[in-house]
């Protein structure tokens, strides 16, 4: 993490500034639990990854604890589906989108991440993030399950990035601009800090055109 990820790879991909600074006091104690973790869940290529591995999320939570990306998605969605319908009467698409990019090179989509819907290509961790990064190939947020309708992979991209910002980054982008935020080290976050910041897991889009 610190040697390459804080240098070549680093430069090579684009990273910002200050997420470069960060990664060169990568902790290492703490690095170690978390990249046991990854290699457990994620697999080799996703725990070579500098953050997200596989879809495991730090940001926005407290101590040294991560969110596991779930496992069965599209089940997920369903069900949030049937809960809208049948305690709000309303008919709805639901989405699950993660903050890890898919790339695009012309009508080719691909993401780091292993899961996500029909149309984007998942493809081995790093190798993804580091040629989509590298070649500076466009960058939105990736939808990793529909229920309640199809969409065609661009409709589906545009949708999840116009409501992964509008949602925003809660505490921080990263663990590191959380922590940077509260004025703490990065293990150091509580749930009372985070209890002080707006989130919005939820975002409602409504598609103008079909007046729903």
């Amino acid at each position: 993490m610190r040697l390459l990820w804080g240098y070549p790879l680093g430069i090579l991909c684009h990273l910002r500034k200050n997420t470069i600074r960060h990664i060169r006091s990568y902790p290492v104690e703490e690095g170690a639990k978390h990249k046991q973790l990854a290699l457990a869940k994620a697999g080799f290529l996703h725990s070579l990854m500098h953050g997200s591995e596989g879809g495991i999320d730090g940001s926005n939570l407290p101590y040294s604890y991560v969110s596991l990306p779930a496992k069965a998605p599209n089940e997920l969605a369903g069900q949030i589906r049937q809960s809208i319908q049948s305690e709000l009467r309303k008919d709805t698409t639901v989405m699950i989108v993660d903050t890890d990019k898919t790339f695009t090179f012309l009508n080719f989509h691909f993401t780091p991440r292993p899961v996500s819907t029909q149309g984007i290509r998942s493809l081995g961790g790093i190798v993804a993030y580091t040629l989509g990064r590298f070649l500076k190939f466009s960058m939105r947020a990736t939808p990793i399950a529909i229920s309640g309708s199809t969409m065609d992979p661009e409709t589906a991209l545009n949708v999840a990035d116009l409501a992964n910002r509008t949602r925003g980054s809660g505490a921080g982008r990263t663990v590191w601009d959380m922590a940077e935020a509260f004025g703490v080290p990065i293990t150091e976050v509580t749930w009372q800090m985070l209890e002080r910041i707006e989130h919005k897991p939820i975002v409602i889009v409504r598609d103008k055109r079909k007046n729903t």
